[in-house]
């Protein structure tokens, strides 16, 4: 890929991720299998422990492993067919998510992913597996095409 077509995907995909926008996920680096999200949690995002809720770390993770999984065909999108996280420290300020993806076949990438903190220190790791799948056709109400979701069979 060029680096115009580097900047376009990382610019498109995290704009297609509601989720990730709503979370305020900064996808920095995405080619070569490998994948980079910058991330600060708002109060609202905080535990009653007022670190990184564990759900919105799980989701920096997959979204990292998927990102780094589609870095090698953006024109494909996978879905996440299992995930394991194990949480190590808190996570607490600014953080980033750095995805691998260690294996692929032709309808399967296995990815790991870890959250770091300020000062790199790991705070989160997860594996995953995730399916390629065809992309679909844009939907919604100006769209002739029915809303429906992404096949795993």
């Amino acid at each position: 890929m060029t680096q115009d077509s580097d900047d376009i995907n990382i610019r498109s995909y995290t704009s297609q991720i509601p989720f990730a926008r709503h979370l305020g996920f900064e996808l920095v680096k995405f080619e070569n299998g490998e994948s980079e999200i910058r991330y600060t949690a708002k109060p609202e995002h905080l535990n009653t422990f007022d670190v990184t809720h564990g759900g919105a770390c799980m989701t920096l993770l997959d979204i990292s492993m998927a990102a780094a999984a589609r870095s090698v065909t953006p024109e494909t999108g996978v879905v996440t067919i299992e995930m394991k996280t194990s949480f190590m420290q808190p996570s607490v300020g600014p953080l980033h998510a750095r995805g691998t993806l260690i294996h692929r076949t032709a309808t399967l990438a296995f990815t790991e992913a870890k959250i770091y903190d300020e000062q790199e220190r790991v705070c989160a790791h997860a594996t995953g597996t995730f399916k390629y799948v065809k992309r679909r056709l844009p939907t919604g109400p100006a769209s002739a095409n029915a809303m429906r979701p992404p096949s795993t069979d």
